[in-house]
């Protein structure tokens, strides 16, 4: 019997530049160097930046991985 897995992952992208930088989703995304439409995927959950990405965001914003992106 196989047992189907769910692995849900939960970010901090929206609390993170709304408190800390306190910048419009167009100016963050120009941050992290990534097109406005691919970063509300990001913020929304729908999808997960490249493990490579992941990493080039927690140094452009100074945080450790899991301070953005958790398991839940």
């Amino acid at each position: 019997m196989e047992e189907n897995l769910e692995i849900k992952v939960k970010n901090n992208l929206r609390h993170i530049r709304m408190t800390e930088y306190e910048e419009e989703p167009k100016e963050f995304a120009d941050r992290l160097k990534v097109k406005l439409k691919t970063y509300y995927v990001w913020e929304s959950g729908a999808a997960l930046p490249s493990s490579k990405k992941i990493f080039k965001i927690a140094k452009i914003l100074n945080k450790k991985v899991d301070e953005i992106w958790w398991l839940e």
